[in-house]
C-alpha cells in the first residue's frame, strides 16, 4: 500500500468519526476489536444502501421474494452445510508480541503467493523458510499454524452442555435453502425465481481489520436464485450483468472495480463456478461481492439430512428435480466502505475572501446520499430562523433533510460537503421579501434562486 493510499484511508476513518458516519465500538471502555457503530449520518447511508438494494433486486421484479430469517438456527443446519466441520482458518501466534494472525494472509502479504487452502504444515514450513516477519513487531518467532473455528458458539437453555450448543449464523444463505419449500408452497412461484434476504452474520475472524472491511459482525444482502441445471450458464451471465448494473446504480466508478474468476483450487466445495467483484480499496484490491453457482449442493444436502423432500415439480414438463442455485452475494458494510472511498474528493474551492482552500466533499450518488437537502438560514435572527424552519417542515416529508444554523454559512457548506449532501437551501433576508431561496449544488457549487412554491418540484426533478 502506498503512502498516498495509507493517508487516504486515514482521512476517511477520521472523517467517518468526525462527521458521524462510523464510531469505534465501545470506545469509552477502550473499544472492542473490530466492532464499529454506525452514527447518525452513517446509519442513514447504510439504510439507503439496503433500501436501494431491496428496491433494485426485489421491489422492481416479479421473480424475487423476500425473507427475514432468525439468526439462531438448529445446529444440524450448520452440520449439514459443512460449516461445523470445515469452517475454519489457520492461525499463528507471534511469540514476541502475542499477535494472532491468519497464516494465509501472513504468507500472501509477504510472498505474494496464494496460500488459501494450504495445509497447516505447508504454511508453517513457508513461514519458517522465508523468515517472514510479524507485521506488528517485525520479529520472526511464530507458533506452528493451527486451525481456528470461525463460528461464534453459544448455548440455548440454562446449562452449558454440548447438547445445547447453537451458533450465531456465519451467513444468511442457509435460511433461504431451509425455507425453500415454505416459500415455494406459500407463493406458488415457478422456476426460475429467487429468495432475497438482508441480515446480520457473525464470523470469529482471526485478523479482521482495515476499518469496516472485515469485522466480526457484519450485514449481508444475498439472493438465492433457483434454476433448472441446464440454464445455469445463461443465468450466471445474467446475474453478473445485474450486479454490474447495481454498482452503476449506486455510483461506483467502473475504473475502481474488476471481475475475477476463481481458479479451480479456489472454489468452495459447493461451487462449480465463482467470480469476485474486486474493488481497489486504499489498502489493496479486495473482494467486494461474490457470484457463485452452488449447483444443487445445499438443497440436496438438506434433503438427505432432514428427510424432507426438496424437489420442485415442473408441471409443464411433468418432471421433478432438485433446483440448482445461482448466488449473488453483497456485503452491506463493504458496499458502505466502497461508497465512502469512491465518494471522497479533495478539490480547490474559493473562499469568501477571494482566496482558495481545499474542499473535502463526499460525492455520493444521489440514490444513496445520507442527507438529500440541508436547510441553512443565513443568520440566527428569529424571523429568519422561523422562515427557514417552515421551509424545513415543508421539505422533510419529501426528502431526508437536515437543519443547521450554527457557525458561518461557509462552515456549514463545508460540513454538508463532508457528509455528501447534494443540495443546500439557503434562506436569506431577501427570502422574506421575494419568497425565494438559494439552492447550492454540491458538486458544481453553482447557486440558483428558486421560488418557495416551486422548490419541491425543482428538487424532485434534480433527484
Amino acid at each position: 500500500m502506498t503512502q498516498k493510499n495509507e493517508n487516504l484511508m486515514d482521512k476517511i476513518v477520521s472523517l467517518a468519526k468526525r462527521r458521524g458516519f462510523v464510531f469505534p465500538g465501545s470506545e469509552i471502555y477502550g473499544g472492542l476489536a473490530n466492532t464499529w457503530d454506525y452514527g447518525p449520518v452513517g446509519v442513514e447511508l447504510k439504510n439507503n444502501i439496503k433500501q436501494a438494494w431491496w428496491k433494485f433486486f426485489v421491489k422492481n421484479r416479479e421473480d424475487i421474494v423476500g425473507l427475514d430469517a432468525a439468526i439462531l438456527m438448529n445446529s444440524r443446519v450448520w452440520e449439514t452445510s459443512g460449516h461445523v466441520a470445515g469452517f475454519n482458518d489457520a492461525l499463528v501466534d507471534c511469540k514476541a508480541c502475542k499477535a494472532r494472525i491468519r497464516a494465509d494472509h501472513l504468507i500472501e502479504d509477504a510472498l505474494d503467493v496464494k496460500a488459501e487452502g494450504m495445509s497447516t504444515e505447508d504454511m508453517t514450513k513457508l513461514i519458517k523458510e522465508n523468515n517472514i516477519k510479524c507485521p506488528v513487531c517485525a520479529k520472526m518467532d511464530f507458533t506452528e499454524a493451527r486451525k481456528f473455528g470461525l463460528m461464534f458458539k453459544t448455548f440455548q437453555g440454562v446449562t452449558e452442555e454440548d447438547s445445547n450448543i447453537i451458533y450465531l449464523r456465519p451467513e444468511t444463505a442457509q435460511a433461504m435453502f431451509v425455507n425453500f419449500k415454505n416459500v415455494l408452497n406459500s407463493t406458488h412461484k415457478k422456476i426460475p425465481f429467487g429468495i432475497a434476504q438482508i441480515g446480520k452474520s457473525f464470523r470469529n475472524e482471526i485478523t479482521p481489520g482495515n476499518f469496516i472491511f472485515r469485522t466480526v459482525e457484519f450485514e449481508q444482502m444475498e439472493l438465492e436464485y433457483f434454476i433448472d441445471e441446464k440454464d445455469w450458464e445463461k443465468f450466471f451471465d445474467y446475474w453478473q450483468n445485474e450486479m454490474t448494473e447495481w454498482l452503476e446504480y449506486i455510483g461506483i466508478k467502473k475504473e475502481n472495480y474488476s471481475i475475477r474468476e476463481h481458479d479451480q483450487d479456489e472454489l468452495s466445495h459447493y461451487s462449480k463456478k465463482t467470480v469476485d467483484f474486486e474493488y481497489d480499496f486504499p489498502f489493496g484490491t479486495k473482494e467486494l461481492y461474490g457470484l457463485a453457482y452452488r449447483t444443487n449442493f445445499d438443497l440436496m444436502s438438506h434433503q438427505n439430512s432432514s428427510g424432507q423432500n426438496m424437489e420442485y415439480f415442473d408441471a409443464e414438463n411433468n418432471r421433478k428435480y432438485i433446483p440448482h442455485v445461482i448466488e449473488p452475494s453483497f456485503g452491506v458494510d463493504r458496499t458502505f466502505l466502497a461508497a465512502m472511498v469512491d465518494a471522497y474528493t479533495e478539490e480547490e474551492a474559493p473562499t469568501a475572501n477571494g482566496k482558495t482552500d481545499t474542499r473535502v466533499v463526499m460525492k455520493f450518488n444521489k440514490n444513496i446520499a445520507p442527507v438529500k437537502v440541508a436547510i441553512l438560514p443565513l443568520s440566527k435572527k428569529e424571523n429568519l430562523s422561523k422562515y427557514a424552519k417552515e421551509v424545513f417542515d415543508m421539505l422533510k416529508t419529501e426528502f431526508a433533510c437536515q437543519y443547521d444554523e450554527s457557525q458561518s454559512i461557509g462552515k456549514r457548506y463545508r460540513r454538508q460537503d463532508e457528509i455528501g449532501t447534494p443540495y443546500c437551501v439557503t434562506v436569506d433576508f431577501e427570502s422574506l421579501e421575494d419568497d425565494a431561496v438559494t439552492v447550492r449544488d454540491r458538486d458544481t457549487m453553482k447557486q440558483e434562486r428558486v421560488k418557495i412554491g416551486e422548490l419541491v418540484e425543482w428538487l424532485k426533478e434534480a433527484f
